[in-house]
């Protein structure tokens, strides 16, 4: 009837006290109303339970130390943090993990459930960010934002000036040059408060590349005062976005065993299919997180493009795959080196 940390004293000569596994719970965040379902480890008695928005930091404050697992969705991240201050071990899930686990009908007690359940399957879970490096993604998020609406302008520019036999090229600069004269010729057989706004939708696109500047002025001012930023930009492709967007997004460098995990996690590697012991290697499965993802793989083919000299390692690989696959296999050469470089 000793404790276990007794009879490890006796045949080690340490003490050692046996570590009590934490209990799992599943929350199903929202706006108002939180959904807690967990299994009290003392009575066995199931508790599924709405907790309000006010009263949930106090409800788990008072609790002994608990593996909690939340859907890694809006507002996640700030409740991940205040949790763990209090001492608990969070894990996000990806939303489309913790959906396997929801059987039947789909309301608040069933996804807490399901997280519940999914909170205690192997995983690699989504990392929580400190509040700056959720700043940094924030910034990352708005530009991202303003270069889609400017896309989006420019193609509703040239669409509109299509429909009256006006037809320029794709790229920005094409439009910019071929505008004026567009406008000046359909200015006799159109309304003006139709040229007035197409002239002031164009003009706009300067104050979207204004803006645009303005956030990479000021993450390029944040990597002069981060040194592992300041480190990764060395990597030949590498850049201000990249290397702010892969310490942001990663968090801890020591969640991942080693850089191929890394790789991995962000999805540089062949989607698998297959059965009977024989298995068949497609293109990148395209999970994980779809901003480095893109942005690794421009890099890369940046590299690729303007290397004088790209080396043994691109002539050999080559001759063997095809121009995209070369440019994903770089990619993940450069993840690797990324997560090496943070890790040591």
């Amino acid at each position: 009837m000793c404790p276990s940390w007794k009879i490890i004293e006796v045949f080690t000569g340490k003490q050692e006290r046996s570590v009590m596994p934490l209990t799992p719970v599943g929350i199903d965040i929202a706006k108002s109303v939180f959904q807690v379902h967990y299994v009290d480890p003392e009575t066995g008695e199931i508790v599924n339970k709405p907790v309000k928005r006010a009263k949930f930091l106090e409800y788990f404050a008072n609790r002994a130390p608990c593996l909690i697992g939340m859907e890694a969705c809006g507002g996640a991240q700030h409740w991940a943090r205040a949790l763990t201050r209090m001492g608990h071990q969070v894990r996000l899930i990806p939303a489309e993990f913790a959906k396997a686990f929801n059987i039947r009908n789909k309301n608040d007690a069933a996804d807490a459930r399901a997280i519940w359940l999914a909170v205690q399957q192997p995983g690699r879970p989504v990392a929580v960010k400190t509040e700056t490096q959720q700043a940094v993604l924030a910034l990352h998020r708005m530009r991202q934002q303003l270069v889609k609406f400017r896309t989006m302008q420019i193609n509703s520019l040239r669409g509109l000036l299509t429909e009256y036999g006006e037809v320029m090229g794709k790229s920005r600069a094409a439009l910019d040059k071929a505008i004026p004269a567009v406008l000046a010729r359909v200015s006799d057989r159109l309304p003006m408060v139709l040229i007035d706004t197409l002239r002031e939708q164009w003009n706009g696109l300067t104050k979207l590349d204004e803006q645009i500047a303005q956030i990479e002025r000021r993450l390029r001012q944040w990597t002069k005062e981060d040194k592992a930023v300041k480190t990764i930009m060395e990597i030949p492709g590498v850049g201000v976005l990249t290397a702010t967007a892969a310490v942001a997004t990663m968090g801890e460098a020591s969640a991942f065993k080693s850089g191929r995990e890394f790789a991995a996690w962000i999805s540089l590697v062949p989607k698998q299919t297959g059965s009977g012991g024989k298995v068949n290697l497609l293109g990148i499965s395209k999970r994980g997180d779809t901003y480095l993802r893109t942005l690794l793989i421009h890099g890369a083919r940046s590299v690729l493009s303007h290397a004088k000299e790209p080396g043994p390692w691109f002539e050999q690989i080559s001759k063997r795959r095809p121009p995209n696959v070369v440019i994903v296999g770089l990619a993940n050469k450069m993840a690797r080196m990324i997560w090496a470089l943070l890790a040591h």
